[in-house]
């Protein structure tokens, strides 16, 4: 079971970006140093996230760190350029031998693409033409359209590119289909819910010749950890209940309560946030739902604290990766 952390680098109105860039870095190097696996940075074109270039600030953490493995979270395919994306993770694998990842999504949101001037109307087909073409500029050197290379080629043969769902049927079947790695976002509702989404993508990948047993699944939700149950909830509500309300007013959604965000934190909630054990047991029951080999935590959120996000990270690698860890390798044996 691989464990990480994702971030959306949101920058609250009035803030310093030059401090958040900061603060991110901060982060990615502290989650190296406790263990952690994974690193993931979103790409947004807003003013209320700080990172439009996630490759960019993947490849300043590089060189800051040594062994955890740095990816987007997501890149917006549809709205870029696929031959640019790979050559921008080609350049991240090479800087940070090896740990770089393309987690490519449609994107929940859609700012990017009016911006690049494109019509939202092509938005599901943008995707999976411009995956297409990356997967071809992946697998091979040459491309035919232009005959000529793209460059620079990646230490990783392949580069892992993953596909990042929301929840679309669809997207898991051609996830499976294409024999792609899944991340499969949760934020909302009971996990177990999410279940069939997983036996459809497997059951695409066995129809299309893989082994779905070959193909990493991870689960990606808002969480937090701190000391004790009561300051997870004290320190994560207000900024988490900030964030949602600020979203789902854009989206038509009612203002977050307490009493939803405790439902959210329950034990069969999709929030895994709470004391270190209360995280564990949450990670480990999705893991008898789900058996999957990655979980990434969204833990910087709204204004949250950067000390309360470090000492998070410090909890979340220090004491719920270890025990996740055993117990996963306990189940398997």
């Amino acid at each position: 079971m691989e464990l990480g952390l994702y971030t959306f680098a949101e920058l609250a109105p009035g803030a310093s970006g030059t401090r958040r860039m900061r603060e991110l870095i901060e982060e990615i190097v502290l989650a190296d140093e406790v263990g952690l696996d994974v690193f993931g940075v979103g790409e947004h074109h807003r003013p209320d996230f700080a990172v439009s270039a996630p490759a960019v600030v993947l490849a300043a953490a590089a060189e800051r760190t040594s062994r955890i493995r740095l990816t987007s979270a997501v890149s917006v395919l549809g709205s870029d350029d696929p031959v640019r994306v790979f050559q921008d993770f080609a350049t991240l694998d090479l800087l940070s031998d090896g740990r770089a990842e393309i987690m490519a999504g449609r994107g929940s949101f859609v700012e990017s693409f009016p911006l690049f001037g494109y019509d939202l109307d092509d938005y599901d087909a943008l995707f999976a033409k411009k995956l297409d073409v990356l997967l071809r500029v992946r697998d091979t050197e040459r491309v035919t359209w232009a005959d000529a290379g793209v460059y620079p080629r990646p230490q990783q043969e392949p580069l892992p590119v993953w596909i990042a769902v929301g929840g679309t049927p669809a997207s898991v079947v051609r996830a499976g289909a294409l024999g792609l790695p899944l991340a499969l976002a949760i934020i909302g509702g009971a996990p177990e819910r999410f279940a069939p989404l997983v036996d459809l993508y497997r059951d695409a990948a066995r129809q299309a010749g893989h082994d779905p047993a070959a193909l990493p699944l991870g689960i990606n939700s808002h969480a937090f950890v701190a000391p004790t149950s009561r300051l997870a909830s004290e320190r994560y509500f207000p900024a988490y209940s900030g964030m949602m309300t600020r979203i789902g007013r854009e989206r038509g959604w009612p203002p977050m309560t307490r009493e939803q965000f405790e439902a959210l934190r329950a034990p069969r909630g999709a929030l895994v946030a709470g004391s270190p054990q209360e995280v564990v047991e949450k990670i480990l029951f999705e893991h008898e739902v789900f058996g999957h080999d990655r979980f990434l935590a969204q833990m910087s959120v709204g204004d949250l604290a950067h000390r309360d996000v470090l000492e998070a990270i410090e909890l979340f690698g220090t004491e719920v990766a270890p025990a996740v860890r055993a117990e996963v390798e306990r189940r398997s044996r």
